[in-house]
């Protein structure tokens, strides 16, 4: 591993440490501050500041350089983070809320390091690049919901401490970047730069990735964030919550470790149907019960069904993508992502009100088996003929 990658593992550490405290959380504090329902309405706003400066970000890289950029972005989520704890300290569910749009942008600038990482390797260790920059989320598996724990109540009110710490831990991110030596991006062409949407869009692999870059994360992202509350109503324990938020997390960056190896070994699509599976593996879980063990094994197999689906989206993406139209095209994917994240996000505390846990669950199916169909469609695999002719 080289530096920039060990370095970007780092601040992928970093960056996932905060957001997975506050999954951990976020939902839980609304809840305190406001009412149930609103209760998600803080993290759906860092999901929109996620979104809306994904597409600034890349501009403000290809003009500053991603180093400097890294650096600022963690830079804001700092000051974010140090918002939501006052908003805790003071009781202020709007404070709360909008600080969120800070630590989203932090989100933002993460959501960058991935491809980063593809620049400062050989094309053919693009996927290993991708997969080891990801392994900085076991770091943050065991700090994130480790420091909730430690801090849930060292000081009063609930939850202030936690977030002054992430406060620190954001700083760190910002450390890090300080120390990367990346490649200038490449600038586009002026003549490349008139490709329109449509004609970028007319290659069915890049649409396939985005679409599972989309659906795997939203899907993910509306079950994680629906789970804190589903065990709230279950009548089990932040203890028990932030564990399995914790074992959720390690199952979403472990598998990291070998992911890009397995590209390598049997493709993209494959490794991505493989992580479609093991979502619906984790819905058919949830179906069985609402014990601590359920959403456990549920949410282990959800983390490891969105790092196949997600690195091998993120890697079909780039396979598919000019060089010199990889801002604009990663850009795209990203908003798209968090557009998807936002609106489950917003939605999954009053589905869970509404629906209860299981029904959700059920309301996943029907993304998951579009993706799935959309894969076996492209892969030439011949006893699937019949499914690709229409």
């Amino acid at each position: 591993m080289n530096r920039n990658i060990f370095l970007l593992a780092l601040s992928q550490a970093a960056m996932m440490t905060t957001i997975s405290l506050v999954l951990s959380s976020s939902a839980l504090v609304g809840a305190q501050l406001s009412s149930p329902d609103l209760a998600t309405l803080p993290l759906a706003v860092q999901y929109l500041g996620t979104m809306v400066m994904l597409y600034p970000v890349a501009r403000l890289m290809e003009r500053f350089g991603r180093r400097f950029i890294f650096c600022g972005g963690a830079l804001v989520g700092a000051v974010g983070l140090a918002c939501a704890a006052f908003g805790v300290r003071i009781g202020s569910f709007a404070l709360f809320a909008t600080a969120g749009f800070l630590i989203g942008t932090f989100g933002a600038v993460g959501q960058y390091y991935r491809f980063a990482a593809v620049d400062s390797v050989a094309p053919e260790r693009k996927s290993l690049a991708i997969s080891w920059t990801l392994t900085g989320g076991l770091l943050a598996a065991v700090a994130g919901p480790m420091l909730a724990r430690w801090t849930k109540d060292a000081l009063e009110p609930a939850f202030y401490a936690s977030f002054l710490s992430l406060t620190g831990v954001a700083l760190l991110g910002a450390m890090f970047a300080t120390g990367l030596s990346l490649p200038p991006m490449k600038r586009v062409e002026e003549k490349l730069a008139r490709r329109s949407w449509s004609e970028i869009g007319c290659n069915p692999k890049l649409v396939m990735a985005i679409l599972g870059s989309v659906v795997g994360y939203a899907v993910m992202n509306l079950l994680m964030t629906a789970t804190p509350l589903a065990m709230m109503c279950s009548r089990l324990g932040f203890a028990q919550t932030a564990q399995v938020i914790q074992w959720h997390v390690l199952a979403m960056f472990a598998p990291s470790f070998f992911t890009g190896a397995l590209i390598q070994k049997i493709g993209t699509m494959p490794v991505m149907l493989l992580g479609c599976l093991l979502n619906l593996g984790s819905i058919a879980v949830s179906q069985t019960g609402i014990a601590l063990v359920h959403f456990e094994a549920a949410l282990i197999l959800l983390g490891v069904g969105w790092n196949f689906l997600y690195v091998g989206a993120t890697a079909l993406l780039i396979e598919n993508c000019r060089k010199e139209e990889a801002g604009r095209v990663q850009a795209l994917n990203d908003t798209l992502v968090f557009l998807g994240v936002t609106a489950a996000t917003l939605f999954s505390g009053t589905m869970v009100n509404a629906l209860g846990w299981q029904t959700v669950n059920l309301y996943a199916v029907l993304p998951i088996l579009l993706v799935m169909a959309g894969l076996v469609r492209l892969m030439n695999w011949p006893r699937f003929s019949w499914l690709r002719a229409g």
